[in-house]
């Protein structure tokens, strides 16, 4: 455990609670969080993990812009300037998403076990991977974001006690808390959306 770790799991955190908030400084925040983690998964050789990480740098300027940005068709004058009205993801979405993640996993793992010194590539790269759909999605403000960050995270939790980062480990399982209350509280947004949206029709 390093200093670097711990500023590294609080500011992660709060960026995680933002979130599931629903307000627009989770991304802010998370760009911090993020490339915080690229210097901590560069010294523990999950290059995949840092490559995830700089991914999401990007991620992180694409979500703030989708998050802050009007919403064609809506009377955007009411809108909270800090919150965000979820959505649901179209059979479509999921499908494309799912696809994509499995795509990259095998992708990607085969370039980290050909190429690298990589620990646990295969699965490392299959987390990354599917990492990068839930991000996706969540930008694109859809519920079903928590869902794919919970197996995630799980999943997340047992490689970082494996790779003695036990501290990160137990962010992640507060990250599996967190995304239990941010699809608890979207779904109950987005079902309060619902009827005020039929009345407006």
């Amino acid at each position: 455990m390093s200093g670097l770790e711990i500023v590294a799991v609080i500011i992660s955190a709060l960026a995680v609670w933002l979130t599931a908030r629903r307000h627009l400084w989770c991304w802010p925040i998370g760009l911090v969080s993020v490339l915080l983690y690229a210097r901590i998964f560069l010294d523990a050789k999950l290059y995949s993990d840092l490559l995830l990480q700089l991914i999401f740098a990007v991620m992180q300027l694409y979500g703030w812009w989708q998050w802050s940005r009007a919403v064609p068709g809506q009377d955007n004058s009411q809108l909270d300037t800090h919150h965000i009205q979820p959505q649901r993801l179209p059979k479509s979405g999921l499908l494309a998403g799912l696809l994509a993640g499995a795509l990259g996993s095998v992708v990607l793992g085969y370039v980290m076990a050909s190429f690298t010194d990589a620990h646990i590539p295969w699965l490392d790269s299959a987390l990354t991977s599917f990492s990068l759909v839930a991000q996706f999605w969540m930008a694109r403000k859809y519920i079903a974001n928590w869902w794919l960050w919970i197996a995630v995270d799980i999943v997340y939790v047992g490689v970082y006690i494996y790779k003695d980062l036990n501290l990160t480990a137990g962010l992640y399982a507060a990250f599996i808390v967190l995304a239990v209350i941010g699809l608890r509280n979207w779904r109950r947004q987005l079902a309060g959306n619902q009827p005020a949206a039929a009345a407006a029709a």
